[in-house]
């Protein structure tokens, strides 16, 4: 590796979120001027995000791919060419996307073990980023990289959390927050997957030849091949990812937090196991539950990858229970349910429905777009990001710990050491956070 791809740890641990100022596009003058995009990690929702950069009305054109599985990588670069009419160029390692001249933005889809140093080494480049939700796999890389975009206010990130451009999540936050429900003392998320069979258990393999393995694991410590902790299953694998209390839980989390006016909590509870996989299947929880006190309200999280059902009859979703009645929102919408007065000898409110508002996806993009080409703000920056993914990080460290755990906010730490060591990734040596 060459000096310049050489990066030193970045230990501290920032305390605080910091404002972003409007941004520039980089070689874009003008809000009708084309945006140049490039994707990192092209399988899944990778490709879903370029697609909707890709909308005709945005004007935006697709440069680069780039992805460590050469096989992916081809059909992508024909599904772009078929879509378009041109073929991007393709790279096995990100670090040549980003010393592409033409390219003003990346699109990160890469692994949850990636986000970090990809987001961060591209505002270093001079990119605008659109990175995959959870921002960050750990409280410390969360914490750098709300520091790395202070350090570039002049370019955008957005997290890929784009229920934040969904109207009906914050019309139902803004119910909760107006009183109507009474007060609210507990709050509950959940998912509950709906998988028909449990994974099952693969042996360590020789990596295939259209895989470049040693990128694709980066910073994670080095492990032998397995397919099944590859492509999507990657998820539920402490070594890159959270399982699903990462992968749905800043979805859902955000507005739990979001409609209470939540911060961090004092203390966290776990719950859960792995009771449907058989052992070596998968290493996150199939069940899992994460109780998170706050001064004056409870937040629950739920997940399960078997049970297809979960409370309300809703597959996923946020239960805001309040004295008065009770809100439970969806991707589909949301439904305020009453509750009955015995003094007014029937409902406290009249019971409402509300769907979903547009598409939130194409909308989270468009406001990427927007505030490269003309400045403003952005529905999901990395304060934002950083939040929900750090709480989501915290119930899984109880988890892994094993007990309840509390946070110490004066310290930025845990009173039990055991979830203070979980704070930071051990990283492969051969890469580290960049510096800020």
């Amino acid at each position: 590796m060459t000096d310049r791809r050489k990066f030193i740890k970045h230990s501290a641990i920032a305390t605080a979120a910091v404002g972003v100022a409007p941004g520039l596009l980089n070689a874009c003058a003008s809000p009708a001027e084309q945006v140049n995009v490039a994707l990192i990690g092209c399988r899944s929702m990778g490709f879903s995000n370029l697609q909707s950069f890709l909308r005709e009305e945005n004007n935006v054109a697709c440069v680069a791919l780039c992805d460590v599985d050469s096989n992916v990588l081809e059909k992508r670069a024909a599904d772009v060419e078929k879509m378009t009419g041109k073929r991007p160029l393709t790279y096995a390692d990100f670090r040549d996307v980003l010393d592409n001249k033409d390219v003003h933005a990346v699109i990160i889809g890469a692994p949850d073990h990636w986000h970090a140093i990809m987001m961060m080494m591209a505002l270093d480049a001079g990119k605008h980023v659109y990175v995959e939700k959870p921002m960050g796999h750990s409280i410390e890389e969360c914490n750098a990289m709300v520091a790395a975009q202070a350090k570039h206010p002049e370019l955008y990130c957005q997290v890929g959390m784009w229920q934040r451009s969904s109207k009906h999540w914050f019309e139902a936050s803004e119910i909760v927050k107006s009183g109507l429900l009474g007060d609210v003392h507990l709050v509950k998320a959940w998912i509950y997957k709906g998988y028909d069979t449990p994974y099952p258990v693969m042996e360590d393999s020789v990596a295939p030849d259209y895989v470049d393995y040693d990128m694709w694991l980066g910073p994670a410590p080095k492990r032998p091949f397995n397919l099944n902790r590859f492509h999507y299953n990657f998820r539920w694998w402490w070594d890159y990812a959270g399982g699903a209390m990462t992968d749905w839980g800043v979805h859902l989390l955000d507005f739990a937090l979001y409609a209470m006016d939540a911060d961090m909590p004092e203390s966290i509870s776990p719950g859960g196991g792995i009771f449907y996989h058989k052992p070596g299947a998968i290493e996150t929880p199939d069940i899992q539950q994460a109780i998170y006190q706050y001064p004056k309200h409870t937040m629950i999280w739920e997940c399960g990858l078997n049970p297809g059902i979960g409370p309300y009859q809703k597959a996923h979703g946020v239960a805001f229970v309040g004295q008065k009645g009770t809100l439970v929102v969806t991707r589909s919408g949301y439904e305020i349910l009453p509750d009955h007065s015995n003094e007014l000898k029937g409902p406290f409110f009249e019971a409402k429905a509300q769907k979903e508002y547009g598409d939130g996806l194409n909308e989270h993009v468009q406001n990427l777009l927007s505030c490269i080409r003309k400045g403003g703000s952005l529905n999901a920056p990395v304060e934002v990001g950083a939040k929900t993914a750090i709480v989501s990080e915290m119930g899984n460290m109880a988890y892994r710990v094993g007990q309840r755990i509390h946070w110490n906010n004066a310290s930025q730490s845990f009173n039990e050491a055991a979830a203070t060591d979980l704070m930071t990734l051990n990283y492969n040596k051969n890469w580290q956070l960049p510096k800020v």
